[in-house]
This record gives structure tokens, sequence and C-alpha cells, in this order.
């Protein structure tokens, strides 16, 4: 019988995660199109909770197909957004039911930055109250401590910015998760090998697994775009230039650098091949 995800990383082998989005519409196969040619090189897939505040499938629900149709262990996002404490337990004990065990708990963005705007955030909760609500009921209890019929093992994730640009609270948070609960941690892409030996000496002290991010670069628009608009993320100029010759090409050039470098590193990579595949099959296959 193949070994979880859990199991993979509680023995420190080196583990790949790739991120997709669920559709916007009520078929899977398009997903299933885009999983397929990764599926053989990759531990676990990501699906994300209506990213960008963007309308999609259940994470949950899709997650389950995926394991049940495609033979391929799921993480499925969760986010503090869309649901109160009573939805977020109901939510968690539905996906436990439908065999659905690993978790990656996100506060999540805002609706006023999807195709939603005028819709209601709740946020009664932020992803450290949700790593916590997933713990309790792995004891057996909900939010308020009363017993459950059936306690749950989840294997609960968290986010970390290993390029935050105020480290010392990015570690608070990273030390507060833990304590809520948090298993293993994914995190934002990565682009510059010395930043992440930066980190990894200040982190030496965290001893639950860390997957680190790698996002292929399509072109230099997404790399303007990533260092304008997302707080924490740095695409070094080197990188820049060499985008604005090559293009896509560099963009896998470097992701391929990257990946060959993290291996040799850390517990695991994390690819965010947004929404092309092929992006990361160039380079994972070879």
């Amino acid at each position: 019988m193949a070994k979880s995800l859990k199991e993979k990383l509680e023995e420190k082998k080196f583990v790949i995660t790739v991120e997709v989005d669920p559709p916007k519409g009520a078929d899977p196969w398009g997903t299933y199109e885009k999983i397929h040619p990764l599926a053989k090189v990759v531990d676990a897939v990501n699906i994300a909770d209506c990213p960008m505040a963007r309308m999609k499938m259940s994470p949950i629900a899709l997650a389950h197909l995926v394991q049940n149709t495609m033979g391929l262990e799921t993480i499925f996002h969760l986010t503090c957004r869309d649901r109160n404490i009573l939805g977020l337990q109901s939510e968690l004990l539905g996906a436990y039911a439908m065999g659905v065990k690993n978790i990656l708990a996100v506060t999540g963005d805002g609706p006023k930055k999807g195709d939603h705007p005028n819709a209601k955030g709740v946020f009664e909760l932020n992803s450290m109250g949700l790593i916590e609500v997933a713990h309790k009921l792995n004891a057996g209890f909900d939010y308020e401590g009363n017993p459950l019929a059936d306690q749950t093992d989840f294997f609960i994730g968290a986010v970390l910015n290993p390029t935050a640009p105020n480290m010392d609270v990015e570690f608070k948070r990273i030390e507060k998760k833990i304590d809520s609960g948090a298993h293993f941690f994914q995190t934002q892409p990565v682009f510059d090998i010395k930043q992440l030996e930066d980190f990894m000496s200040q982190a030496s002290h965290i001893k639950v697994p860390i997957i680190y991010g790698l996002m292929p670069l399509k072109s230099l628009k997404l790399a303007n775009y990533l260092n304008k608009n997302v707080n924490g993320i740095h695409v070094p100029e080197r990188l820049l230039q060499r985008l604005e010759e090559k293009g896509r090409d560099a963009g896998i050039e470097i992701a391929k650098e990257l990946y060959e470098a993290m291996k040799e590193m850390v517990h695991g990579v994390h690819i965010f091949p947004m929404g092309d595949p092929s992006m990361a099959t160039s380079f994972l296959h070879e």
C-alpha cells in the first residue's frame, strides 16, 4: 500500500505537491485533464478554495472526486471568508467522512477582490483559529468543547512566507500556528536560493515539515505583477532580465534551476503552475 503524504513527510522523504483551481462550473473533467500529466510525478494535489475570492466548485467535493477518480491524494484548502464557526466545523466533518483528510487552513481574500464584490465576508476566525478548530476535532471535541460521536484525524497544514518583510513577526505567527495544531507548512513561492538559505538558517528550530513554493514564471508581465502586488514576494532583477530576453523559455529554465537546488535542501516543493501544468511537467519529467 502506497504511503500517505503524512507518512512520507514524517519519514523525511522529499515530496512534490501541485496547486490547482477548481472549475467555475459543475463539470470536473477539465480539472482532471490539468492534473493528469502530473499524476505520476506528484505526491498530492492542492485544491484551492475560491482563490482570489472568485467563485469556484467546492474544494472538498473536488478533492473527494480527484481521490476517487484518479487515486491521487489531495490537500483541500479551507478559508475563513465564507463560513462561520458552525459552517467550518460542518465542512470539516463532511470532508473527513468523504476521506479527504489533508487540510490547508487559509484566512482567505476579501470578497471585494473577486467576482462577487458585494458578497459579505464572514472572517469569524482567521487561519490560526481554523487550525485550532481542526485540532479540536482531532481530539474529539467541537469548538465549544462538546464531545463528538467520532473524532477526526486531519493532517493540518498552514501557510508561511519565507521572504516576508518582517521575519520576526512571521516567526511568531509560525510558532502560534504550530501551538494551535499545525502539522506542516506550505510556503509562498521562492525565487532566490540565497533568501531560502537565510530563512532556513533562522528556521532550524521549526520541527514540523515545510514544503517550499516554486512558481514557474510564464512571462515578465507575471513577474512584475508579483513584485508590485504580492506582499513579501520578490523576483530578483537578474531573473527579470532573463524573462525579458527569453520569455516563457526563461521561466521554465529558472524553475528547473530552482527545483534542482531546492531538492538538495528541503522537505519538499509545492508548485504553483498558474493554470498551465505544462510549465511544471517540462522540468519534473526530465
